[in-house]
């Protein structure tokens, strides 16, 4: 039952951006979060101190978000920040990248507040859960299973947390038959 509960602690994050920092200077745009099922996103209002950053079009080709919309339907980075570190209070938090929590600091930063919270990579679950390449797999295909829409903040995010949550369902063993002698 351990396992299970590990599921309830948990809240998955993404974050979509203006570009990869290896193609410039990057910012957020949306950040994502999903648990037990339910998920939530909030588009990034450019912080006036990303004026001069990047934006490329390969990344707005992924996630489909134009710099117009998210100048014109986001929200400032105070605001997301306070109902993020909200949303997420007292919960662990797992992303499967490195890079959303550069991007998370950026937030904060743009917010004038530190970060408020550590983001765990999603590698520290699989080895916590001694979870082997098949394990991990069947958590995958069974993500994808689910169809759901990814490369925006909340789908991606509920793609991992329906990772972990398959990750945090017991295994059972598998029956062995022993021959009579």
């Amino acid at each position: 039952m351990q396992e299970r509960s590990c599921a309830l602690t948990i809240m998955t994050i993404d974050f979509e951006a203006s570009c990869l920092p290896r193609h410039g200077r990057s910012f957020p745009i949306e950040v994502g979060i999903a648990g037990m099922g339910l998920s939530r996103s909030w588009l990034i209002r450019p912080h006036e101190s990303w004026s001069d950053w990047d934006w490329t079009a390969e990344a707005q080709a992924l996630h489909g978000l134009t710099h117009m919309r998210v100048l014109q339907e986001g929200q400032p980075a105070d605001q997301i920040l306070a109902e993020l570190t909200i949303a997420v209070q007292g919960r662990r938090v797992v992303a499967d990248s490195p890079l959303d929590q550069y991007w998370l600091d950026t937030l904060a930063a743009a917010a004038g507040a530190p970060a408020p919270f550590r983001i765990d990579h999603i590698a520290a679950l699989f080895d916590e859960q001694q979870a082997d390449e098949a394990r991990i797999a069947a958590a995958v295909s069974c993500a994808d299973a689910r169809g759901i829409v990814r490369h925006r903040a909340a789908g991606d995010a509920l793609w991992l947390a329906a990772v972990v949550e398959h990750l945090a369902t017991p295994t059972r063993p598998t029956p062995v038959l022993i021959a009579a002698q």
